[in-house]
Parts: structure tokens; sequence; C-alpha cells
């Protein structure tokens, strides 16, 4: 069920837990042994945070996010270990209301230090550079594509994992430089087998994932899905009935805040102009409908 809030939370500080991060989105603390993943309402575009929050938008990446951990996790094991803060004695009760429903506790690992980019459609910066050179990260296509052609198979294209700025496409082979050939060749078949079992449940919803990325961890040596999974911040959504090759579907994610700013004439460096409340209102709803659309 999707709550409504009046404000978005923009930060907060837990005194009873040791921060470790603040990304563009998340607050991460660790409690005990345990990480905090802790969902603001904060949403970036173009690698820049924007002033304004999106009321409810952390609890629909967290709530969305445990959805297809919970789903996938015959598929890949994952860190999460749990989402009810009611539960967890260690968070003092006064804190409790406004970690409820935005946020995970997971099992602390080791990140690699790439980003798991899968691409099942042509379409964003993909589509961009096939225009140039008819690949996508070095992955050679056919010719003839069109924005919003299915790649058959799924290719993966992954890219640096940047703390500020642009992540940047590296080939695989870097990839096997900077985690080693058995690690990548495990989380390169896990992301793909990820994609796929998610893509076809997501079918059955009306809805299409065109690209998405994940991110996964060592603990003791063994493979886990780690961070958020298969968002609308992560992943860009389609809906079904509108996906033909030279179409332009409805984005279920960021696309509308990332057209409107496009318009503005930005120059998608600080400072970002500031969002009309009609941008903020049509922003949410959109996260909140695909989450509607997927998981209920």
């Amino acid at each position: 069920m999707i709550r409504r809030v009046s404000q978005p939370v923009l930060s907060l500080d837990l005194p009873f837990a040791k921060r470790l991060g603040r990304g563009k989105v998340r607050e991460i603390f660790e409690l005990n042994g345990d990480l905090l993943l802790v969902a603001s309402d904060r949403i970036s575009a173009f690698d820049v945070v924007m002033h304004e929050g999106i009321p409810g938008k952390g609890r629909v990446l967290t709530e969305t996010s445990k959805f297809w951990l919970d789903k996938l996790a015959a598929v890949v094991p994952n860190h999460l270990l749990s989402t009810d803060v009611d539960s967890w004695a260690d968070v003092p009760a006064q804190y409790k209301a406004q970690l409820r429903g935005r946020t995970m506790r997971c099992m602390k690992c080791q990140p690699l230090p790439v980003e798991w980019v899968v691409r099942g459609y042509l379409t964003g910066s993909g589509w961009k550079d096939y225009q140039k050179d008819g690949a996508v990260s070095g992955v050679v296509l056919p010719k003839g594509l069109l924005h919003a052609s299915e790649l058959t198979p799924p290719i993966l294209t992954p890219s640096t994992k940047a703390e500020t700025g642009h992540d940047e496409p590296i080939p695989f082979s870097r990839v096997v430089e900077l985690v080693g050939e058995k690690v990548a060749v495990q989380a390169r078949d896990a992301a793909l087998k990820l994609y796929t079992t998610a893509r076809e449940f997501a079918k059955t919803r009306g809805i299409v994932i065109a690209d998405t990325k994940f991110e996964f961890g060592l603990r003791n040596g063994k493979l886990l899905l780690i961070d958020e999974c298969l968002t609308p911040d992560s992943s860009r959504f389609w809906p079904a009935n509108e996906v033909v090759p030279g179409g332009s579907p409805t984005s279920y994610d960021k696309q509308y805040l990332r057209d409107w700013l496009t318009s503005t004439g930005w120059n998608k460096t600080p400072p970002p102009p500031a969002l009309p409340a009609e941008v903020v209102a049509k922003t949410a709803a959109t996260y909140a409908d695909i989450q509607r659309r997927l998981t209920t």
C-alpha cells in the first residue's frame, strides 16, 4: 500500500547508529554490525540532486526493492535481513516513525566496484551510442535497429561506480581486472539471469523493463545482490502496449523530470532549477503508479 506523506524527507540523523555515508538518495548507517539503508525522498537527475524532494519516494524505493529482493532470492541470494523497523529492539522508539517503510536492514558486504547494467531494449544512452557507431559500450549490435527495439539476448554494459559525477562505461575485460575473472563471470551471469527473470514477471503486469542496473557484494566469498533492486531510480519501465520499434513509450521513472529539466535550458550543472509543484506531484504519482502496477 502506498503511504501518503505531506512533506518529503530530505535528510535525517540517527545518533544511536554510526553514519557510514550519504548518497544521492540514501543515508547509510551501521547498527550492531548490520547496515541500515534509509531511502530519503531526495531525487537526482543528470547526477545533480534537486533542492526539492518527492513525497513518498523513499518508501516506494524501499518497498519496491523488498518486493523484488524477496521474489528473486531463489535466483541470486541478497543482503536483505528485514524491513520491519518495529521489530528492531536496538532502534529507539522515537525514531521508528521516520524510519518505517523507508529502511532496509542488511548484511554488511564488500561491494564490487562495478555497476552491472543490463539492457533488454535500445534506449537512453545506449540508443545514442548505437546511432553513432552501431555498438553500445563496445557491444556491436545488428544494423537497422530502431529506438525501443528489443535486444535478443539482453546485453551487459557494465560501468564504474562513481562517488561523484558520471559513471563511465567499461568493457568486460576491465571488469575482470577489477574483480577477477571468477567473480566477474559469476556476477555477469547473475545480472543477466536476474533481469530475464524479472522481465518475464513484469510482462505479466503489463510492464516492460527496458534496462536496469544491479549491484553485487561479497560476504565470506559468496556473491550477494545488494543495494536497491529494480526500482524507478535504477530501471526504465515502459507500458508493454506502447513498446514498438521506433516508438517512444511512456517512462515510469525519472524521465518526466529529465524532460522537464531539459526543456528549461538548464546546463545540467549545480545549482538545479527550482521544481514547480506540478512537476513534483507528477513525479511522485509516476513512482507510486509503477509500484502499484508491479507489486499489487
